[in-house]
């Protein structure tokens, strides 16, 4: 492992996730590549079908299967993720690494108390009588703000409103003190009060608790409440990475203007139509060469056609996009009418 390795947490490089279908190989994480540092939040946005919940999941070992090629590395305390049996990941998940599901009412068993299932989180990694265990669930309900925790122990999932099912599913994901959390669109159905006190709630826990959380979401909005940096993915690639503020007042890559142009913004007009990207996403089954948004892009030209590394450009070695544009026309084209930014047609 390098020294740079070493200063991170988590290190993925390479990543590849593929998988063998009736159609032919459709490759969903194409050679991905980030570090996650420890304590900050990481921010990773993009399109449904982006592979950022994908690469996620093939990190923990998720997505392996007869049909599923996964290369690449993702060392971890110095360990190749990749690499380990699953005896050794079932040792991590859940233990050092945890993860929390977009849909808490899938993810809790129905027909367990939640309390159950929290003492069953802890004793699968803990030697510990179920009296503790039950002790330690009721404190991880009070600490996620859950009213009347012991009590609550003996409820069902159902039994919760949405937001009290998403918290009991941080509290278990939080079960072991995890160094890494990694948050799935863990507010995709929730109102938007509830989708705020979440976000909040792990904020907090993050400050208090001093574990790193990989943010994943189609919603920069969301990562503009809670990341320090923010990896922006399309087509199964990173496209840009970077700071959260570099990234809002100085994007780089076309798709990054398309995506802050589409955000809805309370001092725009009522009439006022949103900046939109053209066109769909790219089928991973069938990938277009070059860059990947170039279909997509108004600004592609000649040079598009090979695909530009992901490297810094506009003079911050911590910004990095995947465009040919120069920093000057990037500036020069990313702003639309009224002076904000998007993705302007051609």
């Amino acid at each position: 492992m390098s020294a740079a390795q070493r200063q991170h947490l988590l290190s993925v490089s390479g990543l590849t996730v593929t998988f063998q279908t009736d159609a032919g190989e459709l490759r969903a994480v194409d050679g991905l590549s980030f570090d996650l540092r420890p304590g900050e939040i990481l921010g990773i946005v993009g399109e449904s079908g982006s592979g950022k919940s994908v690469a996620n999941l093939s990190i923990l070992g998720l997505t392996r299967g007869p049909d599923t090629t996964i290369s690449g590395r993702a060392d971890f305390d110095g360990r190749d993720l990749i690499t380990l049996d699953e005896e050794e990941l079932r040792e991590l998940r859940g233990n050092r690494i945890s993860m929390i599901f977009q849909d808490p009412l899938s993810s809790l068993h129905p027909f367990y108390t939640v309390g159950k299932q929290l003492i069953e989180a802890i004793q699968v990694h803990r030697d510990v009588r179920k009296e503790e265990a039950a002790e330690r669930a009721a404190q991880l309900l009070e600490m996620v703000g859950i009213p009347d925790a012991r009590r609550r122990l003996d409820e069902y999932p159902h039994e919760f409103s949405g937001g009290m099912r998403q918290r009991a599913m941080i509290a278990m994901a939080l079960a072991n003190e995890p160094d890494v959390l990694i948050a799935d669109e863990p507010t995709t159905a929730l109102d938007v009060t509830t989708q705020a006190q979440i976000l909040g709630l792990i904020k907090e826990l993050r400050d208090r608790l001093g574990m790193a959380v990989i943010m994943i979401t189609h919603d920069l909005g969301v990562i503009a409440e809670v990341a320090d940096r923010v990896l922006v993915m399309y087509a199964g690639r990173a496209v840009e990475s970077a700071p959260l503020d570099a990234l809002f007042y100085d994007p780089q890559h076309p798709y990054t203007w398309g995506l802050l142009g589409s955000i809805t913004r309370m001092d725009r007009p009522r009439a006022a139509k949103l900046a939109q990207i053209k066109g769909q996403p790219p089928s991973p089954l069938a990938l277009p060469t070059g860059c990947k948004f170039r279909p997509r892009c108004p600004h592609a030209f000649d040079r598009c056609a090979i695909e530009p590394p992901l490297e810094p450009r506009a003079g911050d070695p911590a910004h990095a996009d995947r465009c040919w544009l120069s920093p000057d026309e990037k500036r020069a084209k990313r702003v639309v009418e009224g002076g904000e930014i998007g993705l302007e047609a051609a």
